[in-house]
């Protein structure tokens, strides 16, 4: 009897060779002006060839104040982007590969030096971690602007032959910020309940409906956070449901922001040697203060657990309250796991992000019964670089 995990499937029109899926993963190697590069079509060509069900691309700006401090992040807010995604689009395709565009915007999670004006959020509180600048709240003509920003990327990606896009909702970028009442203190229509909370994500999908039609439209949100009075699960189910009401095609589960540290993506020790050399908050201290910082900071940071299939939970949850697919990510990386989660109906499609990273072809292995688990270790160090330099494993060395 065939592994359920290798059943051929659908979501939405989108047909799947497996229910293994490439979750969304910032890949640093966009050209200056954010359109996809060589590099990067070299890289979907490895997964493609290694057997992934689908591929989801690292995040796609709408609009430059929506841009990430990462390194040379993908941009979708410009008609001339089209044919340089459709290229990428189309060597993809040659493998039999769907592949969807991850858009987003991400709000207060950036810094004026990248986008070259105040970051933006639905309320002006500033993030720990970005905590140079209190970001400006938004007035409802730039929310208006930000909701055609985005219907306009998902016409984009459908211009470019890409098989669907997903609405980046989860990690506490801006429409995470608007759904959560940790970031959410408005008081006008776009806050305040779930429902005004969410209504920017509404607008979005019913105005992107008007002009695509059954175009798939997916979305990726958080089943909880570590924030107080963030996201959680009862929350997340609600918004699932209204998700499904306004035409989203399917939902990832995910979870955490960045003030929350390495919660989305743990491992078994913090990286710290990285985040001294990389991370733009730290690596100008002095010498001896980041040796003194690198010997405690492990010893009075707790690890955060569980280290494997933390979103499971979640996903199981949401799953039992919507019709439409429901994916899980988040420390998922033996097929012995991801077939219990098919089998139990706990989810209906896996993604995995960082045993992509060091085995494109790991599903190819998984089905050929070459290994059970990821060589991933969790290291993070992939993540940390990744606001200098192109996407890599380094596997715990630098």
């Amino acid at each position: 009897m065939e592994n359920p995990v290798f059943e051929k499937t659908k979501i939405a029109d989108i047909q799947l060779k497996n229910k293994i899926i490439r979750s969304a993963t910032h890949e640093g190697m966009a050209d200056e002006k954010g359109y996809p590069t060589d590099k990067i079509k070299k890289k979907y060509i490895q997964l493609a060839k290694g057997g992934v069900g689908a591929i989801i691309t690292g995040y796609a700006g709408i609009q430059q104040n929506g841009k990430s401090s990462l390194h040379r992040m993908l941009m979708i807010n410009s008609e001339n982007s089209i044919s340089y995604y459709k290229d990428l689009v189309e060597a993809v395709h040659e493998f039999d590969v769907p592949i969807i565009l991850q858009i987003a915007h991400c709000g207060r999670q950036t810094r004026s030096k990248i986008i070259g004006e105040h970051p933006v959020a639905p309320s002006a509180i500033k993030d720990k971690f970005f905590s140079e600048e209190k970001p400006k709240e938004l007035t409802e003509n730039e929310i208006l602007e930000i909701i055609n920003n985005f219907v306009k990327a998902v016409e984009r990606a459908k211009k470019a032959d890409f098989d669907g896009v997903q609405l980046h909702l989860a990690h506490g970028y801006l429409l995470a910020e608007f759904l959560s009442p940790y970031t959410n203190r408005r008081s006008d229509k776009w806050g305040g309940s779930t429902k005004n909370r969410f209504r920017i994500v509404a607008e979005i999908l019913k105005q992107a409906r008007e002009r695509v039609g059954n175009f798939p439209i997916l979305a990726k949100i958080n089943g909880y956070d570590g924030r107080k009075n963030g996201m959680r699960m009862d929350e997340a189910i609600k918004i699932t449901k209204l998700l499904e009401e306004s035409g989203c095609s399917a939902i990832e589960v995910s979870c955490g922001v960045v003030e929350d540290g390495f919660f989305t993506i743990r491992g078994p020790k913090l990286p710290v040697e990285p985040v001294f050399q990389y991370t733009f908050k730290y690596k100008k201290l002095p010498k001896v203060i980041r040796k003194i910082a690198g010997f405690l900071i492990p010893k009075v940071t707790p690890v955060i657990k569980p280290l494997t299939n933390y979103n499971v939970n979640e996903a199981q949850a949401i799953k039992e309250n919507v019709s439409i697919p429901v994916i899980v990510v988040g420390g998922i990386k033996s097929l012995s796991d991801i077939t219990e989660i098919i089998a139990q109906k706990k989810a209906d499609f896996v993604s995995m992000c960082r045993p992509f990273i060091i085995e494109p072809n790991i599903v190819k292995k998984f089905k050929e019964g070459k290994q059970d688990t990821s060589k991933c270790i969790a290291c993070n160090y992939c993540a940390i670089a990744g606001e200098e330099a192109p996407l890599k494993c380094y596997n715990g060395k630098l």
